[in-house]
């Protein structure tokens, strides 16, 4: 059978077994008669700390409760009489004080714990007690150990024996632990061998160091002497062999451990397996491992040491078998087989269990073990040999049974079973007790069990009784576990419940009997839905610094509570600020350590439900490592770098860069780039630059950090190969003429002192190149012809040669002034804004240069309106053409103007002389609008409009167009929107007044002046707003609708498109005729209803008032002058006195004799103050002859006139300066 199988069959079986025990068990409650039974011991091998109290434990119970007995190596012992040796109340565990003066090796043997009642003796494992010991390794000297070079070497250990065995190790003369490798080995047994001795292995010493349970003991120190032999079989010698230096004689491979060809082993099974080969030889061997029959078991086996140690964790039976330990090097090879053979301890086939009888019942303990060799089987009742006891006849041993018939009372007794080989024992204790018990239920009543659907479970029904109960279980009245199916009814008591269904649920009811009665227990079984991960998390790919999100949602039973946990690679992990949880996991500003699988949990109490996904971090790949440069020439080098981890996003390129330390040092320039598949390339490179190189690895996210740079590489000189760029000539002057040029790139120098050739020659001549050599990029010409053609060369020159010629280039020498003007300079057309110009051009050679343009200069000489006066402003414009008849257009003229005008031939410097001046009219067009346009209310219902004719006539006037239309109307007027109105005019005409039907009808007016050519732009004015009119909101009339929705609307205009953007001026669709759809504006009044403010009863109380106190002052100030009154006049002297006025001695006025007479020449303000009318100025009054009129300009135009021809003139003036507010203040 395989080994993978073996276990499972073995997995099984042991599965099996443990299950039977459990279920078949018997427990007999504590407060029943009942032999003893250990419930707890020490371990067989149990070794002590001599620093510490030893502890020997030994636990029982029984009814009564047992008395406890030890035997120490076969002899009984008594821990009272021992005063370092004592033991626990209710227990038989040993408590052995180790203290100064006791030797704790006194103590050391085999003990056994008895545990006796009325009914039997159990007897415990017999403990091995040992004493740890920390032996003193001997002081000794050793000799120098003196080996020829070459030749194998062991140095024993032998530490001194110790419980537990040392950890053994190797230090050298600087204290640190010997480095094992193929050629030095630390063996099995703590030995240190030396495959071969070299030199080197002279310059320290070799210590063995155990490690004791308390201390670390050294062994003095080996010194090794090497003899130098030199042999004269050397058979190859290679440049990096340890040994060719001293010319060592090569060896076949031979074992110095294990010794010989064969040799064997015995491992217990389940223990480890630890073969180890140490060979000698020149050159050092090399080990391998092989198995005679079959492979290798690779799963559970670790080649260590340089192989030189074959480790099996856990051995099986199928483990047996011979291994070969195979030992080679280029001498040949040699092999040593290690048979293996595997046994094991006693183990438990059939452990005997504790019997419950009745009188004159029948029973019997089985106690079968295995082991290898088999296992030899030992009866003994109450701790002693059956063979030993007093016979009984209702007992019999046949082999591993031991059989009872017809037992009575006296017949409980507690039965020991041994099973022992070479290898170990096991130890059984099993009682026999007899007794009647009526049924009793042992465990807690009314459990409930839980159970996932679709799940295996148990409920449990522990009883006692004897004689043995009959147990049945019940749900709802009906019997299960008898018939099969998924019940399964135990005689234990305990029912199996396999695949659990929703059905299942309900109460169960365990029902034990005898003849000495009944009893019963019942259990509750609840079926949940199993926990299931609806939404699992999916495989992220995430950028670095992004943020990763898993799913995980999870269907679970509703009464079962929930926890969710999340693992990376395994491990748990701690929700910080950058992991946020709910139904998923998310994971903020990822990073490269984030990467892993990551599993989420989802447990109840009864289950948990997994599933797994990976994040893979995608990041810049790292830089490239290990720049190397090879295969150098003049113009290239081979650049190869290991590529760096690409981060899961493959490089897709790679960028050289390049710096250099004499033009630009700690400058990094682009090189060349490449594919990412490639990690060595060949560099393209210019002379004479001392170069460093860095690569960039690029992929999908970005460019990672550069490399390292490279080491510099100097490239040798050569001569430029490049030639400079954009060469020109340029004329200066007249008679100059400068070449300029480009420079080279400092990567085309190619060399050091770089420097330029200039050549020059006159075009279509024979004459030689001149040349001259410079520095600078540019080189001047003297002493030229005037524009004229120079044919033009530059070479780049180091001091490694001379660079190509560039190609011919041609310049010209300077330009000067042009010497003629055109000619028959003439008009052929004209309109109102433009003119056809014509002229005859000069003879290129008189242009003294490159053509550049015929610019023509004109001005606008006069308007043929004789009173229009203009502005002379002279303009230009050039005409960049050539052919024998020549011609261009002037454009934006002033139309109905005298014009002026004369050219002039220009070259790249200068223009020529002028020709002869030419004039020239254009015709008559329309007009510009009015100078200005005014409309104005003089009253509620005139409008008067005036204006002024246009700054620009543009021709002689024949008048004006006016066009006006209604676009703001009441609703109180039933009309529709008025149509256009139109009115002309004389040209000597500028205003025009009109009624208006009512203060809301508002007007848009648009005039234009004529003249014969047609009507000009129109200038365009509304109607003022009435002053109550409110702000304006908006709806939406179409074509045809009249009526507005408010109080008065205005028509606004929507772009043809019918975009609902409106046009800027809201009412040219009354003039222009825009009326597809129409926007109107409506205004609100200051009353709802457009009623007019008379008819307001707000507005007729208040009259009402002032009416009424009108009256009230008329009627005090007719009182006062009936009564009459004296006014003081010191304050009045400066006012001449009437003739006739009579006055009293007090100064005061009478007025009984002048009644209703006013006063003259005044009248009474509101605030008391006396106010002069307009005629009454004090030169009028006293000034003498004229009217005493003042223009309007305020100066004075007449002569001074008496009062009394004033008064004849004016009338009544005087009289209706009287204030009907007057008496109020004469009163006071």
């Amino acid at each position: 059978m395989p080994s993978s199988c073996w276990m499972v069959a073995m997995a099984k079986l042991l599965l099996l077994l443990l299950l039977s025990r459990g279920l078949y068990a018997i427990e007999i409650p504590l407060d029943l008669k009942q032999p003893p039974t250990i419930t707890k011991q020490s371990v067989k091998d149990h070794i002590v700390d001599p620093r510490d109290s030893a502890v020997v434990e030994c636990e029982a119970k029984g009814n009564p409760m047992p008395v406890f007995s030890w035997r120490r190596n076969g002899k009984f012992f008594n821990p009272g009489r021992d005063p370092r040796v004592s033991m626990r109340r209710r227990s038989g565990t040993l408590d052995i004080a180790f203290y100064s003066g006791l030797d704790p090796e006194d103590y050391e043997g085999e003990y056994q714990c008895f545990a006796t009642n009325d009914f039997g003796s159990a007897v415990s494992n017999k403990i091995l007690l040992r004493v740890s010991k920390s032996p003193v390794w001997p002081k000794e000297f050793l000799e120098p150990v003196a080996v020829n070079q070459g030749l194998p070497l062991v140095l024993p250990c032998d530490p001194p024996p110790s419980v537990p065995p040392p950890h053994i190790f190797w230090m050298n003369s600087s204290m640190m632990p010997i480095v094992e490798d193929r050629r030095l080995t630390v063996g099995l047994n703590g030995d240190l061998y030396f495959s071969s001795i070299t030199v080197n292995d002279t310059r320290t010493t070799y210590s063995c160091n155990a490690r004791f349970a308390q201390t670390i003991q050294q062994k003095s120190p080996y010194t090794i002497k090497v003899n130098l032999k030199l042999t004269q079989q050397v058979s190859y010698l290679n440049h990096s062999d340890l040994y060719s230096a001293r010319l060592v004689a090569e060896s076949v491979p031979s074992f110095l451990f294990p010794k010989g060809t064969a040799s064997s082993k015995v491992v217990l099974r389940g223990k480890p397996l630890i073969l180890m080969c140490i060979a000698a030889g020149v050159p050092t061997p090399t080990i391998t491992w092989s198995k005679k029959v079959g492979d290798l078991p690779r799963r559970k086996l670790r080649l260590e040491n340089f192989n030189k140690t074959l480790r099996i964790t856990s051995m099986s039976d199928d483990n047996a078998g011979d291994y070969i330990c195979t030992a080679s090097n280029r001498m040949g090879a040699t092999s040593h087989t290690i048979t293996v053979r595997v046994q094991a301890t006693p183990y438990w086939a059939n452990k005997p269990e504790n019997l419950v009888l009745t009188s004159e019942d029948n029973g019997k303990l089985i106690c079968r073990a295995n082991g290898i060799p088999k296992p030899t089987i030992q009866w003994l009742v109450n701790g002693e040999p059956v063979d030993s006891v007093p016979p009984n006849p209702r007992r019999q041993v046949a082999g591993d049974t031991l059989i009872l018939r017809s037992v009575q009372i006296g017949d409980s007794a507690v039965y020991q079973c041994n099973a022992s080989n070479e290898h170990g024992y096991l130890l059984a204790n099993a009682f026999i007790s007899i007794q009647e018990a009526a049924p009793r239920m042992l465990g807690p009543r009314n459990q409930l069990v839980k159970v996932m659907e679709n799940n295996r479970t148990f409920l449990y029904c522990p009883f006692f009784g004897s004689p043995l109960p009959e147990l049945r279980w019940f749900k709802d009245g009906q019997i299960v576990g008898r018939d099969g199916g998924h019940y399964k009814a135990y005689t234990n008591g305990t029912l199996e419940v396999r695949h659990a269904r929703l059905d299942d649920q309900g109460t169960y009811t365990c029902v034990a009997n005898n003849r000495l009665g009944k009893a019963e227990n019942q259990a509750r079984l609840e079926v949940k839905e199993p926990t299931r991960i609806t939404r699992p998390p999916e495989h992220l790919r995430a950028i670095r610094g992004s943020t990763a999100r898993f799913e995980c949602r999870a269907k679970h039973d509703p009464t079962l509570p929930i926890t969710v946990t999340w693992k990376r690679n395994g491990r748990l992990l701690v929700l910080g600020w950058r992991w946020k949880e709910d139904d998923f996991l998310a994971i903020s500003s990822v990073r490269r350590e984030d990467e892993g699988n990551y599993t989420c949990t989802v447990r109840t109490e009864l289950d948990r439900a997994s599933a797994s996904a990976r994040l893979v971090v995608l990041d810049r790949p790292d830089p490239p490592t290990d720049l190397e440069l090879s295969d150098p020439t003049e113009r290239s080098i081979r650049i190869t770098w290991t590529p760096g981890n690409d981060n899961h996003s493959p490089t897709k390129e790679y960028l050289v860069q390049y710096e250099e330390d004499y033009w630009e040092p700690g400058r990094w320039k682009n090189l060349s780039s490449y594919p990412g598949n490639l990690n060595s390339v060949i560099l393209p490179l210019s002379p004479f630059i001392n170069y460093q190189f860095r690569v960039y690895a690029i992929n999908a996210i970005g460019w990672s950090k550069p490399s390292r740079p490279s080491q510099r590489y100097q490239t040798s000189g050569a001569a430029p190969d490049a030639v400079p760029g954009n060469i020109r000539g340029v004329g200066t002057w007249k008679t100059r003429m400068e070449i300029r040029w480009e420079p080279l790139e400092d990567t085309q120098r190619n060399g050091p002192h770089l420097r330029y050739i200039v050549w020059w020659r006159r075009r279509d001549s024979r004459e030689e190149w001149k040349n001259i050599t410079t520095y600078w990029l540019r080189h001047i010409i003297y002493d030229t012809d005037t524009f004229t053609p120079y044919e033009i060369k530059v070479q780049a020159v180091n001091d490694f040669g001379l660079g190509p010629e560039s190609n011919v280039v041609i310049g010209y020498s300077g330009e000067d002034r042009p010497i003629a003007a055109p000619t028959n300079l003439r008009v052929s057309k004209t309109d109102s804004t433009k003119a056809t110009v014509h002229w005859t051009p000069v003879p290129s050679k008189t242009i003294m240069g490159l053509l550049k343009e015929y610019k023509v200069y004109y001005w606008r000489e006069s308007s043929q309106l004789k009173w229009l006066s203009v502005s002379r402003e002279k303009k230009s414009k050039g005409f960049n053409v050539t052919g024998p008849q020549p011609w261009g257009v002037l454009t934006g003229l002033v139309p109905y103007s005298n014009y002026k005008m004369h050219m002039v031939v220009a070259n790249s410097r200068y223009e020529g002389p002028a020709s002869s001046t030419v004039e020239f009219q254009t015709k008559e067009g329309v007009p510009a609008p009015p100078r200005f346009f005014r409309i104005q209310q003089r009253h509620m219902d005139t409008l008067y409009l005036d204006w002024d004719r246009p700054a620009e006539p543009n021709g002689i006037l024949t008048g004006y167009t006016l066009k006006y239309q209604v676009v703001l109307v009441p609703l109180t007027v039933n009309g529709t929107r008025g149509g256009r109105t139109q009115l002309d005019f004389p040209p000597n005409t500028t205003y025009y007044s009109m009624n208006r039907p009512d203060r809301y009808t508002r007007y848009r007016f648009s005039l234009a002046a004529r003249t014969q050519v047609g009507v000009g732009e129109a200038a365009v004015e509304d109607s003022p707003l009435f002053t109550n009119e409110g702000e304006p909101t908006q709806t939406w009339w179409s074509n045809g609708l009249t009526k507005c929705e408010r109080t008065s609307c205005v028509c606004t205009r929507l772009d043809r498109s019918g975009d609902t953007n409106l046009h800027k001026d809201p009412y040219k669709s009354a003039v222009k005729g825009w009326s597809e759809v129409i926007a109107m504006t409506y205004f609100d009044s200051y009353t709802r209803e457009q009623v007019d403010i008379a008819t307001q009863g707000w507005f007729i109380g208040v009259m009402c008032a002032i009416a009424l106190l009108v009256v009230i002052l008329l009627i005090v100030c007719f009182i006062k002058k009936s009564r009459g009154g004296k006014y003081p006049v010191r304050d009045k002297k400066d006012l001449p006195l009437d003739p006739v006025d009579q006055k009293d001695q007090d100064g005061s006025f009478d007025y009984r004799d002048e009644d209703n007479k006013p006063l003259q020449g005044s009248q009474m303000s509101l605030d008391g103050m006396v106010k002069m009318q307009e005629s009454d100025d004090s030169l009028v009054d006293y000034g003498e002859g004229g009217d005493g009129q003042f223009n309007e300009d305020g100066s004075f135009i007449g002569q001074y006139a008496g009062r009394k021809d004033r008064d004849e003139n004016e009338g009544n003036l005087g009289s209706e300066a009287t204030s009907p507010v007057s008496p109020l203040y004469s009163l006071a």
